[in-house]
């Protein structure tokens, strides 16, 4: 039995717009809780951008909207 068993880690998923359809969405994996990320909305042609709250790294910046949050549970 692995320390994983034991105490399972929630994952959380950003999800980006893909460049080549208004209907797919892209999901990258993010070592952090949701709330550890700040999703700033872009204005016009401004990029969004998410941002880890733990060390100030943008995560990432470009085209919106961004979701960041738990995947939905597997079923």
């Amino acid at each position: 039995m692995s320390q994983a068993d034991i105490f399972p880690t929630e994952t959380t998923t950003l999800y980006t717009p893909a460049w080549y359809s208004d209907k797919v969405r892209e999901e990258r994996e993010l070592p952090l809780a949701p709330g550890d990320y700040k999703v700033t909305p872009g204005h016009g042609a401004e990029r969004w951008t998410v941002t880890s709250l733990k060390d100030g790294a943008t995560v990432y910046s470009g085209i919106g909207p961004v979701e960041v949050m738990h995947p939905p549970a597997a079923g």
